[in-house]
């Protein structure tokens, strides 16, 4: 769809003034970085922080290798399971294997502040070759607006803009509040990773590429039509651009921008090795525009109209998946950098979203981010009349796009329009109670949500799914996640006893609780560094990068299926009613993220196409499973 905006439209939008709300901006200095004393007292503050945090721990050898058995005995037979256990018995003997690759990893602790976060980062991410889209990249929808239309648009932008600046100001600063987890001060390194980054692609792994330490950059990238803007924040005198002016530059942005271009952007979303080919080539006579794109604070995305959904469950579902992967090649995938660590998405139909690239940081840090940036937007009043100031006009970042290019604009186009068809997301808003009921029990919202999906899932396919729950390690110095195993001997007991029949609600109430005891016991070892997928992880990358043959109970078929996450998990909670989604890591599973509310539950569920599998009988079934748990839970009983 073109888009084309009239000079009366771009009129009304140099008048308009808007109000920021009490969380102003900031006055930077001429090269955008905070100087003042403050800003230096908290980024001293900063460093002594996180250099009294306490580092990431080995676990014990045995303890891992106990906790693993427990933890695939309800993923195989009987047979596997007994092969399996020869094998970890031989692996853990003394003066073993084991033993040498613990000493190995006992060492790393004493020359690294975190003998786990390169190792992670290298091989969870930089040196995957699978396309970023769906794979890896969540999104995160907002509650639909209520605008409708270009100026709108615009207007909103805007308010997004300035809402991420008054953000970064804090980064800057390194004064975003300290979080902690019980008593436990959290990790903040991945807040300071979250504005100026870029990934690039690269062979045998990509890059992040950091732009904001020294001299923070004062852009932000605008995408429309497939065309990228660069968009300059700050007057010469370091002060932010207000609102109205931002206004006024989107809308000339919108106005150079009628027809779309070549989706050059769209590139971004191949495997890595199909990207790092054209980056390649795109390097040679587009290096300033790449420079720009990677160097800017973030991407702004600005969609034209989609189609139009009036159904609010039906458009918050659709509106999960474009921002998840843009709609593929005849929307707006090509008005995407996907290497881009923060990219917000404003539509013309009232469509608020982003979509980020996972490396440098976890889920939390953005939900924090974009709860900040809700509130922002809520604040600000509009008044009439202000001066805005004559600007230079955004820079059209121009790409020169050989045969060679083209090419590959194609092969992406096709890449990414199979992997669009075949996945299927739904988001859904459960009202029937939240987080405080359960809590009345005194029982974890996350453990019995956790426990509902193991019910659920058993229902549909009567078998037990290896489930990844996402466990912060945000406790230790540069912590990122460990695994929770939700699947265990007693969540399936407890789901095998809701299914076959024949048990009483005492007896229900007293498995299901037992269920959930469990889960919250791995819970706390796993976030207390004690968990064990990276344990064996590390195990694993030890031998190999001493040469050696891998262990075998790696290669063991007991390991590979513990491996096929049924359903991937993360509980990513926020304020506001944001909804993060991200795609399974299977065919054959799902996968969940979910915002429990005090009075409410969102949650995503998405699968790739297969009718086994179909996110809107999970979806019905999971809040039938909660509904049952409810129930069990006001059984009247002292278990």
């Amino acid at each position: 769809m073109i888009t084309i905006i009239n000079p009366i439209t771009l009129s009304k939008l140099l008048q308009r003034r808007v109000l920021l709300p009490s969380l102003t901006h900031s006055s930077n200095s001429a090269n955008f970085s905070s100087s003042s004393s403050a800003g230096d007292s908290n980024q001293k503050r900063h460093q002594r922080y996180q250099k009294n945090l306490p580092h990431l721990p080995v676990p014990p050898l045995q303890q891992t290798l106990d906790k693993y058995l427990k933890t695939v005995k309800p993923l195989v037979n009987q047979s596997s399971f007994d092969q399996t256990k020869k094998l970890v018995e031989e692996f853990g003997k003394p003066g073993g294997k084991g033993e040498q690759l613990q000493k190995i990893l006992e060492e790393r602790t004493t020359c690294k502040d975190n003998w786990l976060s390169e190792w992670w980062l290298e091989h969870a991410y930089l040196r995957s070759r699978s396309p970023l889209v769906v794979h890896y990249s969540p999104s995160v929808s907002f509650p639909r607006y209520n605008f409708s239309g270009v100026e709108d648009q615009i207007r909103h932008a805007a308010k997004v803009i300035s809402a991420v600046l008054s953000y970064k100001v804090h980064i800057d600063a390194k004064s975003v509040a300290t979080e902690q987890m019980g008593k436990d001060k959290l990790c903040m390194q991945q807040y300071y990773s979250l504005l100026s980054t870029c990934r690039a692609p690269g062979q045998p792994m990509d890059e992040i590429h950091y732009h904001g330490a020294e001299a923070p950059p004062g852009h932000v990238t605008v995408a429309h039509n497939n065309q990228f803007f660069e968009l300059k924040c700050y007057r010469n005198d370091g002060k932010v651009l207000t609102a109205a002016e931002l206004e006024s530059q989107l809308a000339r942005i919108i106005q150079a921008s009628a027809k779309p271009e070549p989706p050059v952007g769209i590139l971004t979303t191949a495997d890595r090795d199909s990207w790092c080919a054209a980056y390649s080539q795109l390097l040679n006579t587009n290096s300033a525009s790449l420079k720009s794109i990677e160097s800017s604070i973030f991407l702004l995305c600005l969609d034209d109209m989609p189609a139009v959904i009036d159904d609010k469950n039906a458009w918050r579902s659709d509106w999960a998946l474009r921002c998840l992967h843009g709609g593929g090649s005849t929307q707006h995938s090509g008005n995407r950098w996907c290497d881009k660590t923060i990219q917000m998405i404003v539509d013309q139909n009232g469509g608020v979203g982003l979509v980020y690239e996972h490396s440098p940081a976890e889920g939390p840090p953005v939900a924090a981010m974009l709860d900040y940036v809700f509130d922002y937007c809520e604040k600000i009043r509009e008044i009439d009349d202000c001066y805005v100031y004559d600007l230079p006009p955004p820079q059209k970042l121009k790409f020169k796009v050989d045969d060679t290019i083209r090419s590959a604009i194609t092969d992406a186009s096709q890449q990414l329009d199979k992997l669009v068809g075949t996945l299927n997301l739904t988001v859904r808003e459960f009202t029937g109670f939240g987080k405080n009921l359960v809590k009345t029990h005194k029982i974890s919202p996350d453990s019995f949500i956790q426990i509902a999906m193991q019910l659920a899932y058993y229902r549909l396919h009567r078998s037990a799914p290896a489930t990844y729950e996402s466990a912060s390690l945000r406790r230790f110095m540069l912590g990122r996640t460990d695994t929770i195993r939700s699947c265990s001997i007693k969540s399936d007991e407890f789901v095998r006893a809701m299914t076959t029949g024949g048990s009483t609600n005492v007896e229900l109430s007293r498995l299901m609780r037992d269920a959930i005891r469990e889960h919250k016991s791995y819970v706390m070892a796993a976030v207390s560094g004690d968990g064990i997928d990276r344990h064996l992880l590390g195990m694993r990358l030890a031998a190999l990068e001493r040469g050696e043959k891998v262990p075998a109970i790696f290669d063991d078929n007991t390991y590979e299926r513990a491996m096929q996450f049924n359903l991937s998990t993360s509980q990513v909670s926020c304020k506001a009613d944001l909804c993060m989604a991200f795609g399974p890591s299977m065919t054959e599973g799902y996968g969940i993220c979910y915002n429990p509310k005090p009075e409410k539950l969102f949650f995503s569920v998405s699968s790739f196409d297969n009718p086994e599998y179909d996110v809107h009988r999970f979806a019905n079934e999971l809040i039938k499973s909660m509904e049952a748990m409810q129930t069990l839970l006001l059984t009247n009983s002292k278990l």
